[in-house]
């Protein structure tokens, strides 16, 4: 593997898109220790405890790369574009003119690429009103106010500062996927979750509980290695073309296979569920009243309401979303169009049955994989006495990332004759 990094790094064309990559991220992290104008310092360091723990201000932080904690110029991440790509990802199913748009190719995804960036704007300016009486909450704790002057023009300056930061932060993760290596979008939470790992390491070396301090690291690997072996499984549907006759010449024919991965949704279900499962105690954050801190409380990411509704709107989101990418009477369909059938069955409805019945039986294993995965951390951690939360979450998207942009690098590597890193 280091001989192919170090390949890599030897052609011209793929060393310029690492660098570049590396820039950007660079660029991304000194964004998030740039504080916003009209932000007391002194008094956000004082806060640092509240971002701290299991609350959904961690599980927040953790996506921005610790710049909410400093109430930094990129504090809001990526997520709002996020949220906003998988509101339109639904919506194409619901709306028939989002819907003929995907299905123009290249021009209607440009459109619905520009619909994206307009929601991402307006969920982000939304985000950063929320936030500025998030802090402006904070001021009893602090015993100094953390915005220095409220009033409606510092109000402005900060939402204005915080929603240009996303703005910034999406074309930053679009130059890194036409110029990078990797999608651009992935990278920037891969690298916001990882900022926080020395952090994590240092806690888990100053744990006092000696038997988490020696077992963290084998059952470490032992997740890891879980999650590749589910992530890379599938099943593979073999696929047969019949031979055609085309003027004098015999065309078609041969054999190829029709994967399936176990978890064809990806990451996408557990963070939609986050996010939902996240809305009430955001809520309860922003309030002063009691019933607020009682629903924070309840819903906190530690506890076991938050966990159970949590599983649940994996499983659910994982059958939609599924649903949504897949679809197996558009598949049947090519396959009739170009020759192909399943050996041993019928082309058009039969196979789209065959497929849909398959399709079922995968499904329901890599949404309980899921489930598994974004609660087994936190029970894990709940049980001993470690003092910081990382969650299956982040597990997923960080490991499934690294496979991702692997494989690019792979794929980059083999078209210049160059051994990759899978084989």
């Amino acid at each position: 593997m280091i001989a192919t990094i170090l390949s890599a790094f030897t052609v011209k064309d793929i060393r310029k898109k690492l660098l570049f990559t590396a820039a950007m991220l660079a660029l991304y992290r000194l964004g998030a220790h740039i504080p916003v104008p009209g932000v007391n310092t002194a008094a956000v360091e004082s806060v640092q405890e509240q971002f701290g723990g299991g609350g959904v201000l961690n599980f927040l932080n953790t996506f921005s790369g610790g710049g909410l904690s400093r109430i930094a110029l990129f504090a809001l991440g990526i997520m709002p574009y996020i949220t906003a790509s998988i509101i339109l990802q639904l919506l194409t199913v619901v709306v028939p003119s989002l819907e003929k748009l995907q299905k123009e190719g290249e021009v209607g995804q440009q459109k619905i690429t520009q619909y994206t960036r307009y929601l991402t704007v307006g969920l982000a300016f939304g985000q950063a009103i929320g936030y500025v009486f998030l802090f402006r909450s904070f001021t009893a704790s602090a015993g100094q106010p953390l915005i220095e002057d409220f009033n409606p023009f510092t109000v402005f300056v900060i939402v204005t500062c915080l929603t240009a930061g996303c703005v910034l932060v999406m074309w930053l993760g679009e130059l890194i996927t036409q110029r990078g290596i990797g999608n651009g979008i992935s990278l920037m939470i891969f690298a916001s979750i990882v900022s926080g790992l020395p952090n994590g390491v240092q806690a888990w070396w100053t744990s006092p509980d000696p038997v988490f301090k020696v077992m963290m690291p084998f059952l470490g690997l032992a997740v890891i290695a879980a999650i590749v072996f589910v992530q890379e499984g599938q099943r593979r549907i073999p696929i047969q073309y019949a031979k055609r006759v085309i003027g004098k010449r015999m065309t078609g024919g041969g054999q190829t296979y029709l994967p399936l991965r176990v978890n064809m949704a990806g990451v996408i279900p557990v963070i939609f569920a986050a996010s939902i499962m996240a809305f009430p105690p955001t809520i309860g954050q922003l309030t002063q009243a009691q019933w607020g801190q009682d629903l924070a409380a309840f819903f906190s990411p530690s506890g076991a309401a938050y966990l159970v509704g949590e599983t649940v709107f994996i499983i659910l989101f994982t059958y939609f979303y599924t649903a949504v990418t897949f679809n197996p009477v558009d598949q049947a369909d090519n396959l009739k169009k170009y020759g192909g059938f399943i050996p041993g069955v019928r082309p058009g409805r039969p196979t789209a049955e065959f497929l849909d019945r398959i399709l079922a039986r995968l499904t329901f294993p890599g949404a309980l994989y899921l489930a598994a995965v974004a609660a087994m951390p936190t029970l894990l951690i709940n049980q001993t006495a470690a003092n910081f939360y990382f969650g299956g979450t982040s597990l997923l998207i960080v490991i499934g990332v690294a496979l991702d942009t692997m494989k690019q690098l792979e794929a980059q590597l083999m078209m210049r004759n160059y051994e990759g890193f899978l084989k």
